[in-house]
């Protein structure tokens, strides 16, 4: 999976949670800047589980700033070998 990829299933969540029009979903983008408050960030990263088949610890999502910060997070956790260093 792309970072592209990975980029727009979280778009179609933040879309399917919240309303937001999937083009202002970047990765600069931050999750306060799209109109989530607390719970609402909660609600997403539940769809955003939900999207890519995955778990993310409560002491990860609360680190996330941007939306690139979670890509980044789901592209290492499903591909961990092409992100390993050495």
């Amino acid at each position: 999976m792309s970072d592209n990829e990975t980029l727009a299933g979280i778009a179609d969540a933040l879309n399917a949670v919240a309303g937001i029009d999937r083009s202002v979903v970047t990765p600069e983008a931050t999750f306060a800047g799209l109109g989530l408050d607390s719970l609402a960030t909660l609600e997403a990263i539940v769809a955003i589980e939900d999207r890519f088949g995955m778990l993310i610890a409560d002491d990860e999502w609360a680190q996330f700033q941007t939306v690139g910060d979670a890509v980044r997070y789901i592209e290492r956790a499903t591909f961990p070998w092409a992100h390993a260093s050495g």
